[in-house]
């Protein structure tokens, strides 16, 4: 019994051990041994991480420069489509090793994430309909009766709920959400960012846009990964480092029209 109680116990403890060992694992580790970057992305980003819906086929600055990162570490590349508002989750949860898809730098994301060197920054914009008589400047957007609509999980949920005084803010699911509550008069403006207003500016015949003042909420963007991992931080820091170096980061921004804020 005693010799039974024994090997249960040292069975136990190997297995407690190991749990142990996993848990302090870098993902660098899980990333050179099963040979797999797991990037998490918003298919939805234009210029960033857009997938495009008669194609299926992606594009954008980070899906160029999540190809060159696994080429680097010499691992096959796997998305995971994410959102802003599933991104911490799909980061602790594991589910993705990094998120390259333009993640703002924020306070409230930094007490959850980590946070590698920024390489694009932008600031805020404002998109109303050619038609509409209420918001002509950024100083009539804060104003009552005025509808201000932001997709959820967003940086500009935040800025807007910290911000407006007068104007009511409306939250929804999905940029094209936003889209629609403008177009159907349900919302006055949407927020958003250079990226995003750059894509509806080419394509949406019915869009205006309204430039914030210079410097309002200028935002930087990240690769974010798990927090108390040094050793991925710093592999993920490196490749940041490499790219602005060696023009890959100016190259991929340029071909997706985002040199005006690209990182300096």
């Amino acid at each position: 019994m005693k010799a039974r109680k024994a090997l249960l116990a040292t069975i136990l403890g190997a297995l407690i051990l190991g749990a142990a060992q996993w848990a302090s694992a870098s993902v660098l580790d899980e990333v050179l041994v099963t040979k797999t970057l797991k990037a998490c992305i918003w298919p939805d980003y234009f210029g960033i991480t857009y997938r495009n819906p008669k194609t299926e086929q992606l594009s954008g600055i980070d899906i160029e420069l999540s190809a060159a990162f696994a080429r680097d570490l010499g691992v096959r590349l796997e998305y995971v489509d994410s959102s802003f508002s599933s991104l911490i989750a799909d980061i602790e949860s594991g589910r993705c090793h990094v998120a390259m898809f333009g993640v703002g730098i924020t306070p409230a994301r930094s007490e959850k994430l980590a946070f590698s060197s920024p390489y694009l920054a932008s600031g805020i914009y404002a998109i109303t309909t050619r038609s509409n008589r209420r918001i002509r400047s950024w100083a009539d957007i804060d104003q009552d009766g005025a509808v201000v609509v932001v997709a959820r999980g967003t940086f500009h949920e935040q800025v807007m709920r910290d911000t407006l005084a007068h104007a009511r803010l409306l939250v929804v699911d999905t940029p094209f959400a936003r889209e629609q509550e403008v177009r159907s008069g349900r919302a006055d403006v949407l927020m958003t960012d250079y990226p995003y207003s750059r894509r509806l500016m080419a394509s949406a015949d019915w869009a205006r846009l309204i430039a914030a003042p210079d410097g309002y909420h200028l935002t930087s963007y990240a690769y974010a990964l798990r927090r108390g991992d040094p050793q991925w931080l710093a592999r993920v820091e490196k490749f940041v480092h490499q790219i602005k170096r060696d023009g890959r980061l100016r190259a991929a921004a340029e071909k997706n029209d985002l040199l005006p804020i690209l990182a300096k």
